[in-house]
Order: structure tokens, then sequence, then C-alpha cells
């Protein structure tokens, strides 16, 4: 009876094992929900958006989760710029409504490390051969602002090196 159990235990593990890996190899292979009700964009990344009708202004509700470029009356780029949900309105040429669809603007899953110390997240952006800083809403303001900062720092001197070099 007890050679039964353990028998019934190890096969169980085994089947929640198996399911386990098939469940990472599905997450792995589709990391992004696809979305029927509107549009989706990753976090710091521009995709381009077709329109089946000419739109010729676009209207985000909340700039500061996305933002969006017309580029003629059926394509425009969405920028993802911090993760949450709003909506975009699209008007024609007579400004009748021919677009209201919600923006999801989500994390950037592949490619990304969080890495918990307690309480606080520090976020990377990966590549293959080594990780840089790349703070996101949530991370410890010191944390963001020196990151900023060298950024920033970075920039300045390219600027003053171009300046000096066209003179």
């Amino acid at each position: 009876m007890r050679a039964l159990r353990v028998a019934f235990l190890a096969a169980s593990a085994l089947l929640a094992a198996s399911s386990i890996a098939v469940a990472a190899h599905a997450a792995s292979k589709h990391p992004v929900k696809h979305i029927d009700d509107g549009l989706s964009v990753a976090m710091d990344e521009a995709r381009m958006i077709t329109f089946t009708q000419p739109v010729t202004t676009l209207f985000l509700g909340n700039t500061t989760i996305a933002d969006v470029t017309i580029i003629d009356s059926h394509h425009a780029y969405l920028l993802g710029k911090t993760f949450g949900m709003t909506n975009m309105i699209g008007l024609d040429s007579s400004n009748r409504q021919v677009l209201n669809a919600q923006v999801h603007v989500i994390n950037r899953i592949m490619g990304s490390v969080t890495l918990n110390r307690g309480a606080e997240t520090y976020n990377y952006s990966c590549t293959r051969l080594h990780c840089e800083t790349s703070p996101k809403p949530g991370d410890p303001s010191t944390w963001v602002a020196n990151t900023t900062a060298v950024s920033q720092q970075h920039e300045d001197t390219a600027a003053k090196a171009a300046v000096a070099s066209s003179q």
C-alpha cells in the first residue's frame, strides 16, 4: 500500500513537472498576450498602426502612458511610454469619430531582468552579452536619478565632442 502511494506521488510529481515545462515553453514562445479589444505596445517601443478609414486627428486619453504621431491618413506610430491603459479617438476630415480604441501599454518581458532586494526592485535591459540599467516606475528614486544623471552626462559629453570636432 505504501509503495503504491509513493509511486502515485512520484507519477504526480513527474506530471506536474512536465506541465510546468510545457507552460514555461508556451510562455517563452508567446510572451505577450494578444489583445482583441484594442492596441497593445510594449513600454519604450514604437509600433506602426494602420487605420481602415482615413484619420486626420488623433487624441489620446493620457499622454503619459502613450504617444501617437500621424504619418498619413491611414498610418500612425504609437509609442508606449509607461505601462497602463488609455484610449485613442480618431476623427476624419469632417470631425466625425471613426476610431475609439483602447491602448494597452505592457511591460516588456523579453530581454529584461528585475532584481528584487527586499521591497525594492531594480530593472535592467539585457542582451546576450550584458545588462544595462533600465529604470521603470516603482524603482528606487535615487537609483533612477543616478541612472538618469549618468545618461545625461554621457549625452552632454557627446554633444560637446561633436561641437568641438566641427570647429
